[in-house]
């Protein structure tokens, strides 16, 4: 019952907090509500536990929206806004946000080749980014269950064209475990039982019933 001395988290081949970066990208009410290739509440929950999950164990964030400034979209919705709003976002009018100035520049001043990608839509605002991330040698992890596009044949084609170049198909959970890794690291263990328990994940379930007995 002896783990492993823990590897090197910048070296590491797997997802760390010390080796990736998380990007989120454009989850505005428009966009949300256009939402067909899955429920968009379940969408909400999974993106929210998402972002709760980068902060939790200290991943640097790259946020950014599309047209706020020029009063043509909407600021994030609320739920993210609770999460995350502590932090600036970059604001752009590209549908490419690898084509915004900005947003590279932040991408590119981070440091890590191991980004953490969601974004609505997945056809558009997920895949564009992700192609042009993965010619410049980035490693690319799409969360598809927090992101979604216009229909269920549009998402799935999306992350086939990532994958097929390259990109990393993650759920939510595969990265909070991937994070986390080791009971032993019991700093950050609090912080994903909870985000279990808010999820209704098993794990959390089951926590929480111990925690009432």
């Amino acid at each position: 019952m002896t783990s492993e001395a823990i590897r090197d988290p910048k070296s590491d081949h797997l997802l760390t907090p010390q080796n990736s970066t998380f990007i989120i990208i454009d989850y505005q009410p428009v966009q949300v509500n256009s939402i067909a290739s899955m429920d968009r509440q379940l969408l909400i929950d999974n993106i929210v536990g998402t972002a709760k999950m980068a902060v939790a164990y200290g991943l640097p964030i790259v946020h950014s929206t599309v047209n706020v400034k020029t009063g043509l979209n909407k600021p994030p919705i609320p739920q993210i806004q609770k999460v995350l709003g502590h932090l600036p976002t970059i604001d752009r009018t590209s549908i490419n946000s690898w084509e915004d100035t900005e947003f590279k520049q932040a991408v590119k001043a981070i440091g890590r080749k191991k980004l953490i990608m969601t974004a609505l839509w997945t056809e558009a605002c997920l895949s564009f980014p992700a192609l042009d991330a993965l010619e410049e040698g980035y490693e690319v992890y799409a969360v598809v269950d927090a992101v979604g596009g216009t229909s269920v044949a549009a998402h799935e084609a999306a992350l086939r064209r990532i994958e097929q170049a390259g990109g990393q198909m993650i759920s939510w959970t595969q990265m909070l475990c991937e994070l986390q890794r080791d009971w032993a690291r019991s700093d950050t263990v609090p912080a994903f039982m909870n985000l279990f328990i808010e999820t209704g994940g098993t794990a959390g379930i089951q926590f929480a019933y111990e925690k009432k007995d």
